[in-house]
This record gives C-alpha cells, structure tokens and sequence, in this order.
C-alpha cells in the first residue's frame, strides 16, 4: 500500500492516492475530472535511486508480464493513487496530493464522489460503522467520511505513527497505532474519542483484524502482536519472517509481508504460530497485501501482483513489470493501485 504509499520528507511523510478522471480501457472516451482534483496535478515525490531488481518467486511456470493483463477499466488519475478499502457499494482510493480520498462506483465505473480530507492521507483505510476512515500524515488527523453523504463529520486530533502502516475496525472500535514510541489506540466511533491504550513494541506499523483480535507489526523487531480486542491486553508477541510490514487477515491466517526477504509468514489465529514462510521474491520497501476470492494478494514495485493459495502456500501466479503499490480483491475484480503511474486498474480476475 499500499512503500505502500511511500513519500519522505523533512516535513512529513505521505501516501497518496486519487482518481479524478476515469478512462475505460480501449472502450471509452476519456471521461471528466472528479470535482476538486486537478487532472495534472503533479506527482509531488522525492525521487530516490533505482531500487534493485527484486528477483520474485523461483518456482518454474509461474512468473508472467504485467504486459500480458488488459484491465476492464483504468482510473486515470493526478496525484498518486494508492490506499484501498473495499465496501459493500464501493472501492475507496486515497490521494496525498490532493488531500482526498475518492468512491469509485463498480457498478458503472464512475467517480461517485471526491471528498477532501486532511492534509496527506497515508497509513491506510478503513470502513467500519458507516465511515470510512482516513489516517493523515500531514496534519497528524484522522478523518471521519460517511459513507452515504460523502462528507467528512469528524477530524480526530489524532494521527498515524507510521506513513507506511494501516488502520483497522473491529466489531466496536477503530485501532491506529499513533506513537512511534509504541501505542495502540483504540478509538470508540460512538464519540470519536480514544478510551483506551494498548503498550506494544515501538517502531509498530500495521495493525488488522482478525478472529477476534487486533494484530499489530513490528518490522525492526520481526514481530507480530496479538491485543485482545475484548480486554485491550497483549497475549502473544510471534516472531515472523525479516521486517513484517503490511499484513490481511484470511484462511483463519494472518499474513505478513516481510520487507527483510521479500516472503510472507502466515500466522495460524488458533494457534499462534507460524505455519508457513511463503516465498514470493519481493524483498525491500513498499508493498501491501490483501486477501480476496479466497487467496492472498502481494504488490510491489517491479512485481505488482502475486497470488497465494492458501491450500498450498506457494505462489501460483506472479505477474513483473509497472505498476503497483495497494491491492485489494473484491466486486468480481482485482484493483490495483499504480502509484507512479497515476492510475488504478480493475482487472477480471478470469483472465489470470
């Protein structure tokens, strides 16, 4: 997400994403811009030296061109288009840039709605008790959108430890990790008020939900946490795979993308442990995984898309190439944000 969403600077550091214009691939003309957001709007990012080239899975047959997919529809965007969260209606796509976060209809591949957040959205999305919730790198905020309105109705003073980490929802609360230093929040939606908390390990980064409990990475400590999402209380702290970043919850597994050597480690719920250490080939920073039509989903630069099956722990499909940076399955498509690209593609998943 996502660096999932990288963007560092002496100031800040952001995630951006946006979808202002929307083009149907090879189908339709170029429609209009979303409302507030510039079409040109520049991609406002350090640039730093070439990465490595990241050497993906070794398996024979299953490495592919990026080349080689053709989206059903490409959402052209200024900006950087990155973080995702999926609703029952809806695909939301942040954007640093233009301090917004953008619907996307995937009933008619419109931009249903753009709304202005915070300053830099970043760290993630979240949907939970009719929100969408927005983590903003900028002004150190955390913004309320309803979900029927399209509207902001509450700025938390709140904000993200970590521009490349995540936000989650549980049955009653909203968790973020806030400081660096190492703390949890826990947010009620009933008043938009922390009540509670939780001390885990500092340099803490992504948090998900899952089987009950809120699990929280620590990539300098090759850490998964388990809160209790009932007592707010750490039970388990499991050592993963080299720099656990970005994780997703699925399969009764919660996933792990390790930046350190570019596997994901996935995390038995019941038990605690871990049961596999899946090699995908992605080491280094960025990324985001997601879990979807019952696999799991990596991306990265240089390899935007591979493909888990939870059955086999292995990667059964990995596409190289452009693109990349969020990923999420959902509404019959697999969409991928391709943040120095400018754009999200919806893919149809048939086509793999």
């Amino acid at each position: 997400m996502r660096l999932n969403g990288f963007l560092q600077t002496a100031v800040c550091l952001w995630i951006g994403a946006s979808v202002p214009l929307l083009v149907m691939y090879g189908q339709q003309p170029q429609q209009a811009a979303a409302p507030g957001t510039p079409a040109d709007a520049p991609a406002q990012r350090k640039k730093g030296p070439p990465r490595p080239p990241r050497p993906g899975v070794s398996t024979p047959g299953v490495k592919r061109e990026m080349s080689t997919i053709t989206p059903a529809a490409v959402f052209t965007t200024g900006g950087t288009p990155d973080w995702q969260v999926l609703t029952d209606d809806a695909v939301w796509v942040s954007n640093g840039p233009t301090n917004s976060v953008h619907r996307l209809d995937p009933k008619n591949n419109q931009v249903a709605a753009t709304v202005e957040v915070g300053k830099l959205p970043c760290s993630g999305l979240a949907a939970g008790f009719g929100s969408i919730w927005v983590p903003n790198c900028g002004d150190k905020t955390l913004s309320r959108v309803d979900m029927k309105t399209n509207a902001v109705t509450a700025t938390l003073p709140i904000g993200p430890a970590e521009s490349e980490g995540g936000i989650a929802t549980s049955s009653d609360a909203v968790w973020l990790v806030t400081v660096p230093d190492g703390k949890l929040s826990r947010i009620d939606p009933k008043t938009n008020a922390v009540v509670a908390t939780v001390e885990i390990p500092a340099g803490s980064a992504s948090v998900v939900f899952g089987d009950g409990a809120v699990w929280v990475t620590t990539p300098k400590a090759n850490m998964l946490t388990r809160v209790d999402a009932r007592t707010n209380k750490v039970t388990d702290s499991i050592e993963t795979g080299p720099g656990p970043r970005f994780a997703t919850y699925g399969a009764g597994a919660v996933w792990t993308l390790n930046q350190g050597d570019g596997t994901v480690s996935r995390v038995d719920t019941k038990t605690r442990k871990v049961v596999a250490s899946v090699e995908v080939g992605v080491p280094g920073t960025g990324g985001e995984i997601a879990f979807g039509f019952g696999h799991v989903w990596a991306t990265v630069f240089q390899i935007p898309i591979s493909e888990i099956d939870p059955e086999t722990n292995k990667v059964v499909r990995q596409w190289a190439g452009n693109g990349g940076d969020s990923i999420r399955a959902g509404h019959g498509s697999v969409w991928l944000s391709n943040l120095r690209d400018h754009n999200v593609w919806r893919i149809d998943p048939k086509q793999f």
